[in-house]
């Protein structure tokens, strides 16, 4: 049984809802079953349902046993304070809220039939993921080596394009090129293109201006992000507010039109606010990054470039007007060997290329020094006996399971012409 099965059962109401009673003996109806957004918090947003004819609006959390909010902490977490029912497979445990009230439960599977628990179990019956899965192990080793370290230059090539589309954008400008892919980078999944395009609303002459106080750069960087409203009551806030309105009109800056930046679905050392203010900081610290970096493999030194944190006024908070404990927001080693890998080796790669030297030894040398990714692409190799002992291997089986696997090409593959010699 997977949580996943149940939002299904949720979704689509693959249950018997006419006579629906909550584990405490109430009358259940579900009027609207909620928003699935897939983010963090609980599972269904704005769900609105009727227990005992008393009318109820909120959020609904699913789990497979009750006792699972415990194990996922969310007594601790307030966006679960308005959870008006708890679905769950197995009622193991009451769940309370902090005002001592007991959260109503349903307990799915005294109401879903037989035949919808067959089918999820046919579903789940193994399937081929990849189609030499089961021969992975029989592929030399070196015939595996040789063809990573050619899918991590394939890799490469493919994140070169949008280097060379940002180079004539910048009027080949290389540290603008830099400052606008360490802005995506460090907007990540979830806010990287707004990043993106917030850093290219800012002539970079000005934030090579700027610089000498880490206060103007965080004006510029939460002003044009639309993070500065007049309604914010913090004295700081107000002061950065005042400081983009005279920068901007100073440079003539027009603030983008940008998609709103989420702070939904991440933790706290993550949000966009964090994420800004470091990266204002770094441009305050470090002036012509792009000529300290460029030709920079060595990991240490790379670590103590970025060894950078936030301003004071972040260290003791989140987001603006409301104060949090004092702590130190650095740029961790793991964040910053995402930026290694996405930002530092492309752009590297991408400057050698235009300078016609071959940096293929050095960059080979750096991105082995760094740590293998986690993600469930890796994991799946890893279960098939291919692992991983570095970044250069996980991007190249990022680039295998995208360009080679799941367009079936084998014929095109080292690992698939290997294995049809055996056959």
């Amino acid at each position: 049984m997977r949580e996943d099965f149940l939002h299904y059962l949720w979704i689509y109401k693959k249950f018997d809802i006419s006579n629906l009673l909550t584990a405490q003996g109430e009358p259940l109806v579900i009027v609207n079953g909620g928003q699935y957004l897939q983010q963090a918090g609980p599972d269904f947003f704005n769900a609105q349902i009727i227990i005992d004819n008393q009318k109820w609006a909120g959020n609904i959390e699913i789990h497979i046993k009750s006792s699972d909010w415990y194990l996922h902490q969310h007594e601790l977490d307030d966006n679960y304070n308005n959870v008006i029912l708890h679905v769950v497979w197995d009622n193991d445990v009451p769940i309370y809220r902090k005002d001592n009230t007991e959260i109503p439960v349903l307990q799915l599977k005294e109401y879903v039939a037989l035949e919808e628990l067959h089918k999820y179990n046919s579903l789940l019956t193994p399937k081929s993921w990849i189609f030499c899965e089961n021969q992975l192990p029989q592929v030399d080793a070196l015939v595996v080596s040789i063809w990573q370290q050619r899918l991590f230059f394939e890799r490469l090539e493919r994140k070169s394009i949008p280097i060379q589309e940002f180079l004539l954008q910048s009027n080949n400008d290389w540290e603008a090129v830099l400052f606008w892919m360490l802005a995506k980078n460090f907007g990540l999944n979830t806010n990287g293109d707004i990043f993106l395009n917030l850093a290219q609303s800012l002539p970079f002459s000005v934030i090579r201006k700027e610089a000498v106080d880490v206060m103007y750069l965080e004006a510029l960087l939460f002003g044009q992000g639309n993070l500065l409203h007049s309604n914010l009551e913090d004295h700081y806030a107000k002061e950065l507010l005042s400081w983009y309105d005279y920068i901007a009109l100073k440079y003539k800056i027009s603030k983008p039109i940008l998609a709103p930046i989420q702070f939904f679905k991440h933790r706290p050392d993550n949000f966009p606010t964090i994420r800004l203010a470091q990266l204002g900081m770094l441009y305050h610290k470090q002036h012509n990054l792009f000529t300290a970096l460029i030709e920079l493999n060595d990991l240490p030194q790379i670590y103590k470039l970025f060894g950078i944190s936030v301003s004071d006024y972040w260290q003791s908070h989140y987001n603006f007007d409301k104060l949090s404990p004092a702590k130190n927001k650095p740029l961790t080693k793991s964040f910053i060997d995402l930026l290694i890998i996405n930002t530092i080796i492309p752009l590297q790669f991408a400057y050698a290329q235009s300078q016609g030297k071959d940096i293929t030894e050095e960059l080979i040398n750096l991105i082995t020094q760094i740590a293998p990714e986690q993600n469930n692409i890796i994991s799946k190799f890893h279960s098939f006996g291919l692992c991983s002992e570095n970044a250069l291997h996980t991007q190249a089986l990022l680039q295998l399971k995208n360009e080679y696997c799941n367009p079936k090409r084998c014929l095109n593959c080292a690992i698939g012409l290997e294995l049809l010699k055996k056959i």
